[in-house]
């Protein structure tokens, strides 16, 4: 008589603080509800975006809930580099054997540096193997620092777009930002991206030389942080010395009418 196959676990999508990186960090029960903490830590089996950061927000956790193991014994495994460069869509990256132990019976979270896993950060590929193998997917509550930052824009809500990083290329990124802007202005809807720090400045100056005066930028920067600056001007506005983000907050960028 052949044993029962085990139920399968779930794959538990955990959103993590948006201060990865930056000189301070929020309280995590500020920005994390009870439920999702205690969630986090019953989990042992994770997949993640960096296994370093993902261990320094299980210690954070740790110091809210017990974890169901220590820390030397979860087990953590870090999505391929190149999944990180070209994006889970476009790497034909299989998402499945990283899935073994919820096969098994056990739950698995998937976790990235900041914010919602498989949302502007690698993930989808796994939550779309999770679906083929009939593993129940579950998003927990968390911080999108995209929606945070669109709902205190003033821009529009009920059509916007995310465009991901623009070129780093000056030639491309100006060509960009014109066709971005021009396709907030004809539809109306918000044009929403993200771009590292150290390249904040050299955003700004782009998104000042290539705007229209009366196109409203939007820059949100340090979400959830004590120290959070969301602004909302126009490109007119903001060429007259209001300061953007530093080099090393993480921002979000909107255009919009």
């Amino acid at each position: 008589m052949n044993a029962s196959k085990p139920l399968k676990g779930r794959l538990f999508l955990v959103p993590t603080p948006l201060d990865f990186g930056c000189t301070e960090q929020a309280p995590v029960t500020d920005v994390l509800p009870t439920s999702t903490l205690a969630t986090a830590a019953r989990i042992q089996h994770w997949v993640c975006e960096n296994a370093k950061s993902t261990r320094a927000f299980l210690k954070r956790v740790g110091e809210t809930h017990p974890l169901i193991a220590p820390l030397p014994e979860q087990t953590i495994t870090e999505l391929p580099r190149h999944v990180h460069k070209k994006g889970d869509h476009q790497s034909g990256f299989d998402g499945k054997p990283l899935l073994a132990a919820a096969l098994q019976g056990l739950d698995v979270g998937l976790i990235s540096e900041a914010g919602m896993p498989a949302v502007a950060d690698p993930g989808s590929s796994v939550v779309r193997a999770a679906h083929d193998l009939g593993i129940p997917v579950v998003p927990l509550v968390g911080p999108v620092s995209l929606l945070l930052a669109l709902a205190a824009s003033g821009l529009n809500g009920q059509n916007f777009a995310f465009v991901g990083y623009l070129p780093q290329d000056a030639g491309e990124r100006a060509a960009r930002l014109k066709q971005l802007e021009t396709v907030a202005l004809k539809t109306g809807q918000t044009q929403l991206w993200i771009e590292t720090p150290y390249r904040n400045a050299a955003m700004l100056s782009a998104l000042l030389q290539n705007l229209h005066a009366n196109t409203r930028l939007v820059i949100a920067s340090g979400l959830t942080l004590a120290s959070a600056s969301i602004q909302s001007h126009t490109v007119a506005q903001w060429k007259k010395g209001l300061q953007g983000p530093d080099g090393h907050t993480p921002a979000v960028y909107a255009v919009g009418a």
